[in-house]
């Protein structure tokens, strides 16, 4: 017989969580176990006060040791890996079949990520809400104190403040209960297996992680500090400001210098003010000094040294489900998903370079410091010793899918004959031959511009933004989304199926499917543990996988006049849950980049059982480490796991791409 155990760790570290990530936050020697909650099945929660040296019980650790029970937790990586390195886990992949996570499966249902969160928007009575005066106690109990003249303590102990503990004993305890909650109310929409072993394969790519080469990153911080320091300098020698790195004080100056100055100096305003003609000489250095102080990446440099474990792998970069709804991956600790990107020749003299804090080699050859040590962070992952980074690269992966979800026949043989879409979708356009499209062509890019821009029924305002280089004059957007939607009737056929099926779902009730590729209905509970009723609008994908649209309701007058579908999720601008709406060509991005993302999961599977060892992803791109020996042709063998079929999405023609390399680079 299955049972459930329901667990939650609070615990001490000196090291910040945030900075460091997971793995290097529980090896800290200062790392310890405070509390211990738990519970078994529907059984009362108890407790174990760690901190005041009570052990684990008996109870506990049988449960922790039975495979038939399964163990669950909000965010379960965490309360798995310190179970793993406290307990001394031989085989922690192995052990994390026996584990779910209630994060996850609040996330597949597309709840907030955070315990709080989540009870709020599925609407939890009081009583099982999390108590938000935790991460007050969190902070007194968990994290090293501010050591002051008259007390040495480096931490808050429990003995010192018995009502805080006792509070914070509750808040522990509370969290449980929550969780339990959380599970009871949706546990009628079960997470698909398939979506935990993806899951557990992610965990197993978290633990390995990658290794970053700390002599570059110690360099490349070295070379920013002395090249920002000079900067400023220069800075306050033009502009006489004692802090020109001021917003306040440099919009102040400018408004002495130029006329209709701004009144801020954010980036996109500075970039807007270089572009001006006659601009002052001065003036135009103290901006662009002002746009090389600005580049938050290089903060990745730092971010990845704060990360680094003992063996110089960095850890957890990865974040399972971290997309609302589409279920893709994001970046954590170094934010790999945005990464600068690569146009620098000579990367490995660059590298030597920096490793060697050659500042005046750096300059000659390559000019601008900033951008260079911006160019170069991708190289700072670097795989094991007698090891290669093997990496393969799915090749225009979503505009294959929407062409097979469309039956768009052009550009599905577009991809049966080399894939060249950008000239393809330009040709298609303007009625030209494709061979007289090449590389740098006007054509070319307006193709580039609008393949990127338009697949999900976005205008001229779309394009504006995807033409990052101003190349496409304004006048001629309106006739290219025209050319372009004559070009693809299918696809823009195919948004109104997606909005008329999803729409009518909600109306009637009844399942509505969309040329068998996704099947939209109704779903409902109530759950009379907690009294609470949830409703979803969801679409099935190829895959069984599914999105959920929380509370949907048609609105029949919207913003434009006309009707249109709300429900409720999370803003991707505030990160808060609120009331949204939808059209056919967003439902279609989502299918399309939850689709997409099922082929790498598929892929990633596929890898892990050839022998293949994943150290991190970016976006539709692996990155593997691969012992030198150990396969004949380890390039080929990965990209051609790449381009195999995906059993559920007959007809989807993959192509991928890639590299072998000394270091992280895009191919």
């Amino acid at each position: 017989m299955k049972h459930i155990l329901t667990l939650d760790f609070e615990t001490f570290s000196d090291r910040d969580i945030k900075k460091t990530g997971l793995y290097k936050y529980v090896q800290s020697p200062f790392f310890n176990i405070l509390l211990t909650a738990y519970a078994i099945d529907d059984g009362p929660v108890k407790q174990i006060d760690n901190a005041k040296g009570e052990p684990f019980t008996e109870e506990f650790l049988d449960a922790l040791k039975n495979p038939n029970f399964t163990k669950r937790a909000f965010n379960a990586p965490f309360e798995w890996y310190i179970l793993c390195w406290v307990l001394k886990i031989q085989h922690p992949i192995e052990w994390l079949a026996q584990w779910e996570d209630t994060r996850i499966h609040a996330l597949y249902c597309s709840y907030p990520a955070s315990l709080d969160s989540a009870g709020e928007a599925i609407g939890l009575p009081q009583e099982d809400k999390k108590d938000r005066r935790g991460k007050d106690l969190i902070r007194f109990f968990c994290k090293p104190r501010k050591q002051t003249k008259n007390n040495h303590n480096f931490r808050n102990w429990p003995k010192d403040f018995p009502e805080k503990w006792d509070i914070f004993k509750e808040y522990n305890k509370q969290d449980v209960a929550t969780e339990r909650a959380i599970d009871y109310c949706l546990d009628p929409f079960p997470v698909p297996e398939k979506v935990w072993e993806d899951w557990r394969i992610d965990q197993a790519v978290n633990l390995r992680g990658t290794k970053v080469d700390l002599q570059l990153i110690e360099g490349a911080l070295f070379c920013w500090k002395t090249v920002s320091e000079k900067m400023m300098e220069r800075s306050r020698e033009i502009t006489g400001l004692p802090n020109p790195n001021s917003g306040a004080q440099l919009v102040k100056w400018l408004g002495k210098q130029i006329e209709d100055a701004p009144d801020n100096v954010r980036k996109a305003t500075v970039s807007e003010l270089l572009e001006r003609p006659e601009l002052p000489e001065q003036v135009s250095e103290v901006l662009k000094i002002r746009q090389q102080l600005g580049k938050t990446s290089i903060k990745k440099y730092r971010a990845a040294q704060d990360a680094a474990c003992k063996d110089e792998r960095v850890r957890g970069l990865l974040q399972y489900y971290g997309a609302p709804r589409t279920g893709r991956w994001a970046g954590r600790l170094v934010q790999i998903q945005n990464l600068p990107q690569v146009h620098l020749s000579g990367l490995p003299k660059a590298r030597e370079y920096i490793k060697n804090k050659n500042l005046d080699a750096l300059k000659l050859c390559y000019g601008n410091i900033s951008d260079t040590l911006s160019q170069c962070i991708r190289t700072m992952f670097i795989p094991a010793k007698n090891c290669k980074f093997v990496v393969a690269d799915f090749s225009a992966i979503e505009a294959r899918v929407l062409a097979w979800e469309a039956k768009e026949k052009w550009r599905q043989d577009v991809f049966k004959n080399g894939g060249k879409i950008y000239e393809a979708s330009a040709a298609s356009m303007f009625n030209v031959p494709i061979e007289s499209i090449h590389k740098g062509d006007p054509l070319r890019q307006r193709g580039k511009v609008a393949e990127l821009a338009l697949g999900y029924q976005g205008g001229v305002g779309a394009m504006a933004k995807m033409d990052r280089d101003h190349q496409i004059p304004e006048n001629e957007m309106p006739g290219i989304v025209e050319k372009w939607r004559a070009s693809s009737p299918k696809i823009v056929a195919f948004w109104g199926k997606m909005q008329r099926a999803a729409m009518d779902t909600v109306k009637t009730g009844k399942p509505h499917k969309v040329d068998d590729i996704v099947v939209f209905r109704i779903e409902q509970s109530y759950n009379t543990q907690n009294s609470k009723a949830l409703t979803f609008l969801t679409m099935e994908l190829p895959s069984k996988r599914k999105l959920f649209y929380a509370r949907p309701k048609i609105v029949y007058t919207n913003k434009w006049g006309t009707a249109s579908l709300e429900y409720w999720g999370t803003g991707q601008q505030t990160g808060k849950w609120v009331r949204l709406d939808t059209y056919g060509g967003k439902l279609t991005e989502n299918a399309t980049q939850a689709i997409a993302r099922d082929c790498l999961a598929v892929s990633m599977e596929r890898m892990t059982k050839a022998g293949f060892s994943i150290c991190f992803h970016v976006h539709d791109e692996v990155i593997t480490e691969v012992p030198a020996g150990k396969f004949k042709d380890p390039y080929e063998e990965l990209v051609n796991i790449m381009r195999e079929p995906i059993p559920w999405a007959p007809g989807l023609i993959l192509d991928a791409d890639g590299f072998v390399g000394d270091f992280y680079k895009k191919g």
